[in-house]
C-alpha cells in the first residue's frame, strides 16, 4: 500500500471512493450564466496587502498539529500546511494593481521558461546548450554545501508547503510545482543565495545527507550533470530566462509531518540566479524519474489550490483516490518530455454553446507539439493565438452589456464594475471526452486587476504550440492525477 500523503489546507476532504465516471448532474448542460461578486473580490484585494505573516500564530513543529485534526485523513496518512505565497511572504507592492503587474510578469517568464524546454526536447537539444558562460563558480572541497534554486522563470510560484529536510528535519517552505521534476532546496555556505523565510539548510548539521556518484541512475537522470573528482554527480538547472542554478545532487531525508521518506535525490548547491523570493526550494511534481511523486512510486496525487490572495490553505495527497462525482478526462503523455501532464480537453463552451474550435487545437502531434498542459506553476491559462481569439470574441458578444476598461499587461479584455456588487456573466466550461464537462466558477476567469473595481478576462494568448491550463483557472476545484490510469480527474468546490 502506498504513502497517502495529505498536505492539509483546511476545509478540504478525503476521498475514499475510487476513480469513476463524473455524475449525472456534473453532466448536464451548464447555465448559460453564472454570477461574478464583484464586492467580495474587491474586499480581498484590499485586505491581501494588509496580511502581516509575522502576525500569524506560530506553528508547531513541522505543522504537526494538522495532523490528528484533517478531516481528509485516513488515520495513517500525514497532513502537512500548504500556504498561499502572500500569507507566508508578505506583499512590498502599494497596491493590487502593482502586485498583479507583479505576478504577470512572473507568469510570463515561467511560460517562456515552460515553452523553451519543450522546444529543446522536441528538437533533441539538451538544455546544457542554455547554461551560462560563466557561472562563476568553481567547486573546491569546501564549497560543496550549497544551494539549489530555481530563477524567476519559476518564481510564478503561489503554493508553498512546509517540509523537513534532513535529520534532524530543517523546517523550509517549499513550492509545488507540477512543471518540473529536480527537487531542491537551498544549502550553507552559498556563493550567491536568495532570501527566504526561514534559516538555509545546513548539510552539515544533517546525518543523512549523502552525495550521489556519478555512475548512479539519480544522476544519469539529470538533463544536465558533470563529475567533481570523476566521483560525485554535480547538476545545473538552466531555464529559458537565461536563471540557472548549480550544485551537488545528493539524496536526504524529507520529512512530512511525522513520517519521513528516505534517500530521495534532491539538489543542493551554491549558485544561482533569479528573482525567486520567499520560499527555500521546490518540490517537483511532475512525471519525469526524479520527481517527488516518482520517487514515491504514487500511483496518484491530487491537489486543491484556494485563492492566492486568501490566508486559507488546502491539499495536496498522494495515493488517495476520488468520489462518484470525479469530472475525469484522459492524461496523456509527450514521449519527447515525461514532465509534462497532457489534458484531452475537446472543446470549450461559453454560455452553454461549443465554440466552432477544431479538436487538432487541444491535440499534441507526433513530433511532441501542440498539446495542452495543466500545470499548478502557471497562474494564467494561455491558448494557441487563433483559438483564444474565438473565446474571447465569444465571452465579449455576452457581457457587451458591461462597460468596458482599457487592457491591463496581457489582458486585452477588461471591464470597469465599480459601480457593481454582482453581475451575470456567460458561463465557460472545458469539455472532455464521453460528455463530460467542467464548469468553471465566474472567479475563475473574471479576476480584478486593481481595487477599484477593474476586471479582466483571465485568459491570454501565446505564439507557441503548446497551451497551458493555469492555476487560477483551477483555484477551487481539487484536481487529481490518476498516473496508473492515466486520467486526470476534477472535482469542483472541494477546498
Amino acid at each position: 500500500m502506498g504513502f497517502l500523503f495529505a498536505l492539509l489546507f483546511a476545509g478540504c476532504f478525503f476521498f475514499t471512493a475510487p476513480f469513476v465516471g463524473c455524475s449525472r448532474s456534473l453532466l448536464q448542460t451548464p447555465q448559460p450564466t453564472t454570477a461574478l461578486d464583484v464586492a467580495e473580490a474587491l474586499v480581498k484585494t484590499k485586505n491581501v496587502l494588509s496580511f502581516d505573516p509575522t502576525k500569524k500564530p506560530a506553528f508547531t513543529p513541522l505543522d504537526q498539529s494538522l495532523s490528528a485534526s484533517s478531516p481528509s485523513s485516513s488515520p495513517s496518512s500525514i497532513s502537512l500546511q500548504i500556504h498561499p505565497r502572500l500569507s507566508i511572504h508578505k506583499s512590498s507592492h502599494l497596491d493590487y494593481k502593482a502586485l498583479t503587474l507583479s505576478r504577470l510578469q512572473r507568469d510570463s517568464a515561467r511560460v517562456s521558461s515552460l515553452v523553451t524546454r519543450l522546444n529543446l526536447a522536441v528538437n533533441g537539444i539538451s538544455r546544457s546548450d542554455l547554461k551560462p558562460l560563466d557561472t562563476g563558480l568553481e567547486f573546491g572541497a569546501e564549497d560543496l554545501e550549497g544551494p539549489i534554486v530555481s530563477g524567476s522563470s519559476q518564481g510564478s510560484g503561489e503554493y508553498f508547503s512546509r517540509v523537513g529536510i534532513g535529520k534532524p528535519p530543517s523546517q523550509v517552505y517549499m513550492v509545488l510545482d507540477t512543471g518540473s521534476d529536480v527537487n531542491w532546496v537551498q544549502c550553507a555556505p552559498c556563493a550567491d543565495c536568495y532570501q527566504q523565510s526561514d534559516p538555509i539548510f545546513e548539510p552539515s548539521l544533517s546525518s543523512s545527507y549523502s552525495p550521489l556518484k556519478c555512475d548512479t541512475q539519480q544522476c544519469k537522470y539529470l538533463d544536465d550533470s558533470e563529475c567533481r573528482n570523476d566521483r560525485t554527480c554535480v547538476y545545473e538547472v538552466s531555464y529559458g530566462d537565461g536563471s540557472y542554478t548549480v550544485g551537488d545532487f545528493v539524496t536526504e531525508t524529507i520529512t512530512l509531518g511525522s513520517d519521513s521518506v528516505n534517500n530521495v535525490a534532491i539538489g543542493c548547491g551554491h549558485n544561482n540566479e533569479g528573482l525567486f523570493v520567499g520560499a527555500g526550494g521546490l518540490l517537483g511534481l511532475g512525471g519525469g524519474q526524479l520527481s517527488f511523486t516518482s520517487q514515491l512510486n504514487a500511483s496518484s496525487f491530487s491537489y486543491c489550490l484556494v485563492d492566492r490572495d486568501s490566508d486559507s490553505a488546502s491539499t495536496l495527497e498522494f495515493d488517495s483516490s476520488f468520489p462518484p462525482n470525479t469530472i475525469t478526462a484522459p492524461l496523456i503523455r509527450n514521449h519527447q518530455l515525461d514532465t509534462f501532464y497532457y489534458l484531452g480537453l475537446i472543446g470549450i463552451s461559453v454560455g452553454g454553446e461549443l465554440l466552432p474550435i477544431p479538436e487538432s487545437a487541444f491535440q499534441m502531434d507526433e513530433s511532441g507539439n501542440g498539446g495542452i498542459i495543466i500545470d499548478s506553476g502557471t497562474a494564467v491559462t494561455r491558448l494557441q493565438s487563433d483559438t483564444y481569439n474565438v473565446l474571447r470574441d465569444a465571452f465579449a458578444k455576452g457581457t457587451k452589456n458591461l462597460p468596458s476598461a482599457d487592457s491591463v499587461a496581457l489582458f486585452d479584455t477588461c471591464y470597469n464594475l465599480s459601480t457593481k456588487s454582482s453581475v451575470d456573466v456567460p458561463t465557460l466550461s472545458f469539455h472532455f471526452p464521453e460528455g463530460k464537462v467542467l464548469p468553471l466558477p465566474a472567479k475563475n476567469y473574471m479576476i480584478p486587476v486593481d481595487s477599484v473595481g477593474t476586471f479582466c478576462f483571465a485568459f491570454a494568448p501565446t505564439s507557441s504550440s503548446l497551451s497551458i491550463i493555469g492555476n487560477v483557472q483551477q483555484q477551487g476545484t481539487r484536481v487529481g492525477f490518476d498516473l496508473g490510469n492515466s486520467r486526470v480527474g476534477f472535482v469542483p468546490n472541494k477546498c
